[in-house]
């Protein structure tokens, strides 16, 4: 039986088919049954760009196990990069106030 869940979100950046890269603009997340992966339900990840041709498209199946290890590693890389943002290259840190004397 089909979960209808489904997860539509803006997404910036490039993904690759064959040799060619071509511009995302969305990420669909869905669970669901395998299409492809020799498992039963699955997350889906299919990184798109409906604005161009049908194979303009990235598309993974992974268990749920697998889902959320992708989901821990990606928390750990996206809290080290907003360090790395803000602490250590200074972007969106709140500059101090210098009071005139």
């Amino acid at each position: 039986m089909c979960t209808s869940i489904i997860e539509i979100a803006r997404a910036e950046g490039m993904a690759k088919r064959g040799d060619d890269w071509f511009p995302l603009a969305q990420a669909v997340v869905a669970y669901d049954h395998a299409r492809h992966a020799p498992l039963g339900d699955v997350i889906t990840l299919d990184f798109l760009n409906t604005g161009l041709d049908p194979g303009a498209r990235a598309a993974v199946e992974l268990s749920l196990e697998s889902a959320r290890e992708l989901r821990a590693a990606l928390d750990r890389a996206i809290a080290a990069a907003d360090f790395e943002e803000t602490e250590v290259r200074g972007k969106g840190a709140v500059p101090s106030l210098v009071r005139a004397a």
